[in-house]
């Protein structure tokens, strides 16, 4: 098994009034092959023991939190809450900068994210697509976007005939030499 190439930031993953956990199972499988940091759910019936399409177990190797509402979810400090929603005024995904620190949501397969949890959202994004994709394949979608967003990959080439430009190597830059200013203390 290959692991993913490290990105920058972390992100996880959750799901909101999720009722089929074939869907969730399949999500929460990705993200753990993504590299997610945690999972999530807000007021969903999941269970990891119903799951039965999980076969890597994310749920043994991720921490997975359980909220009973929207007004429990608690994300860590600098998490920015993404919904993944079709609205008119979502964002494409294409567009979408991801921001270092994320939490992605999907809503439930009939009637998507609650207007509550719309409104927490830092941002809400939607998938160029010409009609609506399963929980667990949009999720995918929004992960695999993310890994190409923030991992370190070469270049697409410009043709078919072209080769991929080397990431250029990181470069540890000179130490940086701070001096405290008399008004901020010795």
């Amino acid at each position: 098994m290959q692991a993913p190439k490290r990105a920058r930031g972390y992100f996880a993953i959750g799901v909101e009034r999720l009722s089929k956990p074939m869907n969730a199972g399949n999500l929460f499988r990705t993200a753990h092959a993504f590299g997610a940091s945690f999972l999530f759910t807000v007021a969903a019936a999941y269970s990891p023991r119903r799951a039965h399409s999980d076969t890597s177990r994310a749920p043994l190797h991720l921490p997975l939190y359980a909220f009973d509402s929207v007004a429990e979810l608690s994300l860590p400090d600098g998490c920015r809450l993404v919904g993944i929603e079709i609205t008119e005024a979502a964002e494409e995904l294409p567009s979408f900068h991801h921001p270092l620190q994320a939490a992605y949501v999907l809503g439930a397969e009939r009637g998507g994210l609650s207007t509550a949890l719309l409104v927490r959202c830092d941002h809400v994004v939607k998938i160029p697509s010409a009609f609506s994709l399963n929980v667990a394949t949009a999720g995918a979608v929004v992960m695999y976007d993310r890994l190409l967003a923030h991992g370190r990959y070469a270049r697409r080439p410009v043709s078919a005939l072209g080769k991929p430009e080397a990431p250029r190597p990181h470069v540890q830059g000179a130490p940086r030499i701070r001096r405290r200013g008399a008004a901020n203390g010795p």
